[in-house]
């Protein structure tokens, strides 16, 4: 088999003789989807072919799994366009695609030992879905010994899944380092998702508020954010006060201190400006169904207080019609010192 070959591959056994004919000297990365890719996708495909260079190995799998979806879910209508897939996995850079049948990744049905989400696994996302981590996570584990990356790429989109794929890998000592690589959206904003495809002209205006929602909670934080820099740089002494008033800055120095000590803790009035925007899309038609809107601490998905600093995650969950959308956005609390 030639560097730059391309190849389809349905067994574990095919992919182990690929990979060793492929004979290449570089990394391995995986990047798992279950199928119906989309430029979101691509931009992973690319990170991982970048990442491992031309003399890396890069293979995609597509399975759809069906552990991971509850009673009553879209399992049976996920979207499998296998041919597209493999048009998009190759332009992208893969060199292989690995799309399992579901007797190859379960062999005797569904296995009775699978890994367990814990607690972070209840929250949020589990909460809504019982048991979905539960089964991700099992394919998730059995696919990284099946492909033996030394690599594996991850969108941010799925935030709560991404560090969940952290947390098992590290707290069960999996030989693999995992990259997370930040959203890919449409030019409305909407973060790209293979579910998107089911929305209706109307449906897809009701939902933009998902994102609109997230930019909201993030243009807040940012203002509240560089008022607080500003207080910071602006000392509240008589002194420097009355410097300040000599030359006609005493105002903006007053409404920084103001508004720095004023806010009811960042995190709140990032909640509160997020959730404007949702309560809005709820009179739409068709109405916005909230199922959640939360700020967590990504190392485990519980809602930060108004004290917190560091890295947070303002996550949102909602269902338009019969399909249900998830989006986030990183944050900063505390950051300039």
């Amino acid at each position: 088999m030639s560097r730059r070959s391309f190849a389809l591959v349905p067994t574990p056994d095919d992919l182990t003789y690929v990979r060793e004919h492929a004979a290449v000297p570089g990394r391995a990365a995986v990047v798992m989807t279950m199928g119906a890719l989309h430029d979101g996708h691509a931009t992973l495909i690319r990170a991982a072919r970048g990442h491992v260079g031309r003399d890396g190995f890069v293979v995609v799998t597509v399975f759809v799994n069906p552990l991971q979806f509850g009673e009553g879910e879209d399992l049976d209508r996920y979207p499998r366009t296998l041919e597209a897939d493999l048009k998009i996995a190759e332009q992208a850079g893969a060199d292989a695609v690995f799309a399992p049948a579901a007797d190859e990744v379960y062999p005797g049905g569904a296995p009775q030992v699978r890994i367990s989400a814990g607690p972070m696994g209840e929250r949020l996302e589990g909460a809504s879905r019982p048991g979905h981590f539960d089964g991700m996570l099992t394919v998730v584990a059995k696919l990284l010994h099946l492909t033996r990356p030394d690599v594996a790429f991850f969108g941010q989109k799925d935030a709560q899944q991404l560090a969940l794929i952290r947390r098992m890998v590290r707290d069960l000592n999996f030989g693999v380092e995992i990259v997370g690589v930040p959203t890919v959206r449409e030019d409305d904003g909407l973060a790209l998702s293979s579910r998107n495809r089911y929305l209706s002209p109307q449906e897809r205006r009701t939902a933009l508020a998902l994102s609109r929602a997230l930019f909201a909670g993030r243009d807040r934080h940012a203002a509240q954010e560089a008022l607080r820099a500003r207080a910071r740089e602006v000392p509240a002494t008589r002194a420097r006060a009355e410097a300040l008033s000599a030359i006609g800055e005493s105002r903006a120095a007053a409404d920084a201190h103001a508004v720095a000590k004023a806010v009811p803790g960042g995190p709140s009035a990032v909640r509160a400006a997020a959730r404007l925007v949702l309560d809005e899309a709820v009179r739409h038609d068709p109405p916005l169904v909230l199922d959640y809107l939360a700020l967590v601490d990504p190392d485990d998905f519980t809602e930060i207080d108004d004290d917190f600093t560091g890295e947070a995650v303002l996550a949102v969950a909602a269902k338009v019609g019969t399909t249900r959308l998830i989006d986030n956005i990183p944050l900063t609390f505390g950051a300039a010192s």
